[in-house]
């Protein structure tokens, strides 16, 4: 006979999402990196339809680095070479853009968003958010009564991330291209010229950034192993305290 099932292992993610989740991880990753080596090119930001060396930037990076330039072990190639990097950020975007899309249909499909990450007015309320906030605090990460269920700050940064930071990144990258000028002119008067696109391009990508420091953090202090493994196999072990 074979052994009961564990009722504390649940399956908490499907192929789809954790495809998406690996595919999107190392797509980002090699886009931060080429995107700094681009960004090497010309250290400096500004807002409009136009900067050069003497139109003043918002933005330098030898505010950051004496030599005006990101040092390599941040880089993607590591030693300066702007066509390898933009070969790189090209391939990669691509994957990015088509990943998402094609996890959008398939979660609308599958009804993931609707079960799992809309957002119900009763969690926004001061009250929840307070709660779940020291919850966090005490590195209780989960509902016991529905431990698969997201709390509310992470449908807000998932939802933030899928629906607003992601699709930001990859229309102010396309506004930046010659060819997509051509075919969508008015992608550039969206984002206020191809200066503007570009400064909001490298803010979403810091913001990028920063969710993965934030995510990564979160997954090591709700334990790293149980975390992986449910991105891995979407079997996931309810906390003892939660599965009691």
């Amino acid at each position: 006979m074979s052994e009961p099932a564990d009722p504390n292992i649940i399956r908490r993610h499907t192929l789809v999402t954790r495809l998406w989740h690996w595919t999107t991880a190392i797509s980002v990753i090699i886009l931060l990196g080429s995107g700094l080596m681009i960004l090497n090119a010309h250290g400096q930001l500004y807002w409009g339809e136009y900067g050069a060396n003497y139109d003043q930037p918002w933005f330098k990076l030898i505010w950051f680095f004496e030599t005006a330039r990101v040092p390599g072990w941040l880089t993607i190639p590591s030693s300066y070479n702007l066509a390898l990097a933009r070969r790189w950020h090209l391939f990669f975007a691509l994957v990015l853009g088509f990943a998402l899309l094609a996890y959008m249909i398939v979660s609308l499909i599958n009804r993931h968003f609707q079960n799992d990450l809309r957002i119900r007015r009763s969690e926004l309320s001061r009250g929840h958010l307070i709660a779940d906030f020291k919850s966090h605090l005490a590195l209780r990460f989960h509902d016991p009564e529905n431990p698969r269920a997201y709390n509310i700050f992470q449908k807000l940064s998932y939802a933030g991330v899928i629906f607003v930071l992601l699709p930001l990144v990859i229309f102010t990258g396309l506004a930046m291209s010659p060819g997509m000028n051509a075919a969508w002119p008015w992608l550039l008067d969206i984002f206020g010229g191809r200066q503007s696109a570009r400064s909001i391009h490298f803010i979403v990508a810091m913001l990028l950034a920063g969710f993965i420091i934030v995510h990564l953090a979160l997954v090591i202090l709700a334990g790293p192993l149980n975390e992986l493994r449910s991105m891995l196999t979407g079997k996931w072990r309810v906390p003892p305290e939660e599965g009691a």
